[in-house]
């Protein structure tokens, strides 16, 4: 397949260039340093299942540079959504699909109020990876895999060369049932930890093993889980359980990408996590306490990253 990386971060930069690795037809998008560092020495991807560099690596700033492709990966932040959308129109074409990455609930449909809904998928990924340097990725662990499918669910041919691309670059890949019960699930998951290691600024290891943070992720995930329920979501009953089994099974000094832009000043994805939580709580009349704090007390600090406001 061709295939184009928009946004050749953590996750979809790691299933890019395994991708790539395999054989697939695989184009990077990416800006500033992190660009020429892949323009001049490839892709490093420094990882627990063994370390391998993309050299030489397609990699540009211009969708236009690449022309049509088979897929679109996006991997942007999901404040970057929209201006993606619009920049990816040079890689569209009638039967291209656009699979997004990024953590929340929302990102789908602001897709397709671009590029139309013909295109989108819905996707989610679970992988603990990060931009180390210009060029290259460190890549941590956790399950270290990909879901997605059409967003009515049904089956489809672009779903499945997707699908049979991913399984043959050796990446965990799954079509859910449904789908947004799915991306639900995971914003469940990441909406705590990312919002408490946010608050914290601790890693995941310390915040299940106190017993009073433990309290405060499970607060966050049921709030989560009365809300997706209230909005029509069927998650299931084992969603909390299954939830705080992945707390369990992450490595000790794990964290999430909110996390480390808000402790390193960088405008994150609060308003897509926590904020939407509060939200999508306040458009249900669903109560969402919990989740209200995190966002209150990180409001600040991510007003400062944007510019918003000025302090010490």
């Amino acid at each position: 397949m061709r295939i184009a990386i928009f946004g050749t971060g953590g996750a979809a930069g790691y299933f890019g260039a395994r991708l790539a690795q395999a054989g697939e037809d695989v184009a990077f998008i990416a800006r500033g340093d992190h660009l020429r560092a892949i323009q001049q020495h490839g892709l490093a991807v420094a990882s627990v299942n063994g370390d391998f560099t993309i050299q030489p690596a397609n990699a540009t700033g211009q969708p236009s540079d690449i022309g049509p492709v088979d897929a679109v990966i996006l991997g942007v932040k999901t404040w970057q959504v929209m201006e993606a959308a619009k920049a990816m129109t040079p890689l569209i074409t009638r039967d291209t699909c656009v699979l997004p990455l990024q953590n929340g609930v929302e990102v789908s449909e602001q897709l397709a109020e671009v590029v139309g809904g013909d295109h989108v998928l819905g996707g989610l990924a679970s992988i603990i990876s990060f931009i180390e340097a210009p060029g290259r990725l460190n890549h941590q662990g956790g399950p270290s895999s990909i879901a997605f499918a059409e967003l009515d669910n049904r089956p489809s041919d672009r779903v499945a060369r997707l699908t049979a691309a991913m399984e043959n670059a050796g990446i965990p890949v799954s079509v859910p049932a449904n789908i947004q019960a799915a991306l639900w699930t995971k914003f469940l998951f990441v909406t705590a930890w990312g919002g408490m290691g946010a608050v914290t600024r601790a890693p995941i290891g310390v915040l299940r093993r106190l017993p009073e943070t433990r309290q405060l992720l499970e607060r966050l995930m049921h709030e989560t889980h009365t809300l997706a329920l209230a909005r029509g979501v069927a998650l299931p009953d084992d969603a909390i359980t299954s939830a705080m089994a992945m707390i369990y099974s992450l490595p000790e000094e794990g964290t999430t990408s909110l996390q480390r832009d808000i402790i390193d000043s960088r405008p994150s994805e609060l308003e897509a996590w926590n904020g939407a939580a509060v939200r999508l709580g306040h458009a249900s009349s669903v109560p969402v306490p919990t989740h209200e704090m995190v966002y209150n007390v990180l409001l600040p600090q991510e007003r400062r990253a944007q510019g918003k406001e000025s302090f010490d």
